[in-house]
């Protein structure tokens, strides 16, 4: 059953609430300005240190065989990653040699779930309604229910045991006749899941529960009465792994290991994919990922901004928050106005970034965003008249 919390929020302290908000608008518009010159920087940056690696690349045709004409050489390389080292996971006592041993514990928890609703009324004050819905839900971590809003949910979580992730990884994984270093191991995702039912020695868990609430099935233990039937408390535990396999790497060879490429302008690369793949397609990957990530953060930057000019102008509509139609018009007007804003500021800042780093472009974005400025204004006295 839900459980609904109303409040109400009286005209002046919302009227100060939103005074507030510009200072806090003037610091996203900062924080957003900010990312979007950096994000440029990066974005050049990385373009061209990845040119530059390109260009000095060399593969390395046999691994297996230790070739000192390589030594500092940015390189390109396929072979086997493996390693005869044996991995233990000592609370549970699980071991298997391995490159990766993974351990990941979930609990049954009571979860809260909360949906607010908003109404403005005459004079200016705010109802706010907020409804809580509880639902119970295998979670990462348990859940501190002491903290529920509903009274009768209070107190209601439990676990029967509270066990940490954890990832396990051999220090030693060969190479052919190198040694991959943490930086290119850590790289290395592709798991499988890692059969314990069988295996007798969960002491820890068997000391902390009865027999009987232990259950070992497949890669899973589960902790609790029934698995078909999960009780609050239970926990469930999941083991993977990731086993030796070939594996394609771009980084600059140091004797028999080695160590990130460093370009000149201080970016770096060293990375690993599972897999045989030439040394072009590695490049064009990677550039790919650079043009997404460009993007994500210009996307992530503009957001930023627009909300920064909304907290800005929000004090504006909670004046008019005494009548509620006049609030919702002048609430359209600066949502125009902050995309307006945003638009024009965001052209700007990038074109400021490309003037460092790309100055034809720059130019160029700059008279754009100029063209932005005109136009706006234009409209702006167009309507005015």
């Amino acid at each position: 059953m839900a459980y609904q919390v109303k409040t109400t929020t009286s005209y002046g302290k919302r009227v100060g609430g939103s005074f507030k908000n510009i200072i806090s608008g003037f610091v996203v518009i900062v924080i957003g300005t900010v990312l979007l010159f950096w994000n440029e920087g990066r974005t050049v940056k990385t373009a061209k240190m990845l040119k530059h690696a390109a260009k000095e690349c060399v593969h390395i045709p046999d691994v297996n065989t230790v070739d000192p004409s390589f030594n500092g050489k940015m390189i390109h390389a396929n072979g086997l990653a493996t390693t005869d080292q044996v991995l233990t996971d000592t609370y549970f006592g699980v071991f298997t040699p391995a490159i990766k041993l993974i351990r990941e514990v979930e609990y049954y928890q009571w979860v809260e779930n909360a949906t607010t609703e908003t109404k403005d009324k005459i004079g200016g004050k705010q109802e706010t309604t907020t409804t809580y819905t509880y639902t119970k839900e295998w979670v990462s971590s348990p859940v501190d229910s002491q903290s529920f809003a509903d009274p009768d949910y209070q107190g209601r979580n439990s676990v029967r045991e509270n066990i940490p992730d954890q990832e396990l990884v051999a220090s030693n994984v060969s190479f052919g006749a190198y040694t991959l270093p943490s930086s290119l191991v850590s790289q290395m995702h592709l798991e499988e899941p890692m059969n314990v039912e069988g295996n007798e020695d969960f002491a820890v868990v068997k000391k902390a529960a009865a027999d009987s609430l232990c259950h070992v099935r497949g890669n899973q233990v589960y902790i609790g009465k029934n698995v078909n039937s999960p009780e609050i408390g239970d926990v469930r535990v999941r083991f993977t792994k990731v086993m030796p396999a070939e594996v394609s790497i771009l980084a600059r060879n140091v004797n028999n290991t080695f160590e990130p490429y460093t370009d000149k302008n201080g970016y770096s690369l060293c990375t690993l994919v599972t897999g045989t793949e030439s040394m072009d397609a590695m490049f064009q990957s990677k550039k790919s990922s650079n043009k997404t990530m460009s993007w994500v953060l210009r996307i992530l930057g503009i957001i930023l901004l627009y909300i920064g000019f909304k907290m800005i102008f929000e004090f504006l509509v909670t004046i008019l928050k005494v009548l509620p139609f006049l609030a919702s018009i002048a609430n359209l007007g600066t949502s125009i106005a902050a995309f307006a804003l945003t638009f024009v500021w965001a052209l700007v800042v990038i074109a400021i970034g490309w003037l460092f780093y790309r100055p034809v472009l720059g130019i160029l974005l700059l008279a754009l965003a100029g063209a932005g400025i005109w136009y706006f204004t234009k409209k702006g006295k167009e309507k005015a008249i």
